[in-house]
């Protein structure tokens, strides 16, 4: 893959986790990239869609890997997936809460505008619940459950990141990640 290419889809990345689909024009993606304004076309002859589906892709991928590599460090899934959510707040803090929940403005804006985009974060979502999930079934959760864990454990992060970045603390993603761990404690895991 090309590094100019690579470049546009990590400057778009950035760009759609601060400020969201409509917010990010792609003469800012060639000025923020220092790409040539030909490259991106070149790239990406779909234009803004294919671009967003290109760094929704992204995203996913690099935060499943996330998921996998902060989880694999403990034992006891519920001691992970405190840890892992207490750090995302921490990331939310140090972002000066431009970051965390890279598909989230994009997943709303584009749910009734783009199918393109919408089929994009709905294969990112999954793939980020697998990550969960995989570390829930190995912790002897039974599959099913495991995956319906993951979507639990998702949407309690989501929302822990919208309270967060829109309250300027990370102390929801905390809370969120104390009840998590009281949660997944709580429920036998057969």
């Amino acid at each position: 893959m090309s590094a100019t290419r690579d470049q546009i889809i990590e400057t778009t990345c950035t760009l759609l986790e601060a400020q969201g689909y409509h917010a990010t024009g792609l003469n800012e993606i060639i000025a923020k990239s220092g790409a040539p304004k030909g490259s991106l076309y070149y790239y990406f002859p779909e234009g803004k869609e294919e671009l967003a589906e290109e760094a929704v892709t992204r995203s996913a991928r690099i935060v499943a890997e996330r998921i996998r590599v902060g989880l694999k460090n403990y034992e006891d899934a519920a001691e992970a997936v405190q840890t892992f959510v207490r750090a995302i707040a921490d990331s939310v803090e140090a972002s000066g809460f431009s970051a965390g929940g890279p598909l989230t403005t994009i997943a709303l804006e584009t749910v009734n505008s783009s199918e393109r985009l919408n089929l994009a974060c709905r294969e990112a979502y999954r793939n980020i619940e697998g990550a969960f999930a995989e570390k829930l079934a190995v912790s002897g959760y039974l599959e099913e459950r495991a995956a319906q864990l993951a979507t639990f454990i998702v949407a309690a992060i989501e929302g822990g990141i919208i309270l967060s970045r829109t309250n300027h603390s990370g102390n929801a993603l905390r809370q969120v990640a104390d009840e998590l761990g009281l949660f997944l404690r709580a429920i036998p895991k057969t």
